[in-house]
């Protein structure tokens, strides 16, 4: 049976394989798409019902495409988001394959490229993005055993209130989505505790702007990306509602119990760190650097925006602020549901390449692998604040199809080094 060839093999159709598919067009490399599932299937079904974008449509796009029907500060749904990734798709004519799930990525020895033995069958290319992403596999600590008899999901599989047990529930993750769950849990009647760990925490916005744009014009976004094994840093932002800043004194005071960071679990208790006052309070700074910051900004530039003090308003203690809980017992609080907003673990395995670290993580410079002929895109970091972002991966996609159209440049060179004399001699 013949072997299908290609150039650039991208493995995954979500928003980072979209961008790959557009930059290597634009620079004429022949090149496929693998999606295992449907184009944008995250967006589809590994979110929530009520998930908005945690940034406003005019600023979390493609360059290239609007969000077309939208108010451009409008904080779209995650249909809508996934329609758009759709329509760019087909706007770029991008060559997807959907359902076809890439199982081995070997490099053929004396043959130069890979085979990529897929379920569809093998194709043969000359080099690899890996377009996953950091978001593969739900990551679920081993602290609460199954024998609790306590439900337990992983945010991703979470939908609506209606679909949990009666009963209350433990949140534990305050980032953007353990902090967005729990706003909507408690507001839906549940009684709610929010397990609280390091965060940022930026305003949604200030003195009549975005903090998307606040981090524009302060160049944030493009603040380099740290030494491996930082980058990660939770953030809890949100869009819904209109978008509000998330605040736990305000959430704490509207009814949600809040908790340090989760420690343990015994004889039917759960425990936590004694470090919920350290983490607002390293939230609350977070926070008011950024309005000094922008408050410096306008000072320095005379722009003309309204000065906002309200927003220097600090929300009074509630209770489980000020007195933390150093543990629950689950059935006498009547928790019956624990939510793990604990993030996720990517997996390279079916890439049988030298290219990452004793963690697993791509050792990689801008997405260019140490691996020849391996890249990678949609890490957050990748190579600045915004790589994980819709427009930021589109930038670091270009840098990819870049490199890959210098290498290709110069495989079609068919001279030989000589000793050529110049022609003034």
């Amino acid at each position: 049976m013949t072997i299908e060839k290609t150039d650039t093999l991208v493995v995954g159709g979500g928003q980072a394989g979209i961008a790959a598919s557009e930059h290597l067009s634009n620079n004429n490399i022949p090149h496929i798409v693998l999606e295992k599932n449907r184009t944008a299937e995250a967006w589809r079904t590994g979110r929530w019902d009520a998930l908005v974008a945690n940034g406003p449509a005019w600023h979390d796009r493609f360059p290239n495409m609007l969000f077309e029907g939208n108010d451009p500060d409008e904080f779209v749904t995650k249909d809508r988001f996934a329609q758009y990734l759709i329509d760019y798709a087909a706007m770029i004519k991008a060559p997807i394959r959907e359902g076809v799930e890439v199982v081995e990525a070997t490099r053929q020895p004396g043959k130069g490229g890979f085979l990529v033995t897929t379920s569809a069958g093998e194709i043969e290319c000359n080099r690899i993005i890996a377009a996953t992403g950091a978001f593969q596999h739900p990551v679920i600590p081993p602290i609460v055993p199954e024998e609790a008899g306590i439900d337990q999901i992983h945010s991703f599989y979470y939908k609506n209130p209606k679909q949990l047990a009666d009963g209350a529930v433990m949140v534990v993750g305050a980032g953007s989505s353990g902090a967005q769950i729990a706003d909507e849990l408690n507001r839906a009647g549940r009684k709610v505790f929010l397990s609280v760990g390091p965060h940022d925490r930026p305003p949604r916005r200030y003195r009549g702007r975005d903090f998307v744009w606040w981090l524009g014009v302060l160049g944030l976004w493009d603040m380099a990306a740290p030494a491996p094994g930082t980058e990660h840093v939770t953030i809890s932002v949100s869009g819904a509602y209109g978008g509000r800043t998330m605040d736990f004194r305000r959430l704490g005071n509207e009814g949600v119990r809040l908790t340090g960071l989760t420690a343990g679990y015994a004889d039917g208790v759960l425990s936590f760190k004694g470090d919920l006052q350290e983490n607002v309070a390293n939230g609350d700074a977070n926070y008011k650097e950024v309005l000094d910051m922008a408050d410096a900004y306008v000072e320095r530039t005379g722009i003309a925006l309204p000065e906002e003090p309200e927003a220097r308003i600090v929300h009074p203690d509630p209770d489980s602020l000020a007195i933390p809980l150093t543990g629950i017992n689950l059935a006498e609080e009547g928790v019956t549901t624990i939510i793990w907003a604990t993030g996720f673990r990517q997996d390279f395995k079916w890439l049988k390449e030298d290219a990452f670290d004793e963690r697993g993580a791509p050792v990689h410079q801008r997405g260019v692998s140490k691996a020849p002929d391996v890249y990678f895109l949609g890490l957050p970091w990748q190579s600045r604040r915004g790589s994980s972002f819709l427009w930021g991966v589109w930038h670091d996609a270009k840098y990819v199809a870049d490199q890959i159209a210098i290498q290709c440049s110069y495989g079609k060179y068919e001279g030989e080094a000589a000793v050529v004399a110049s022609a003034a001699e």
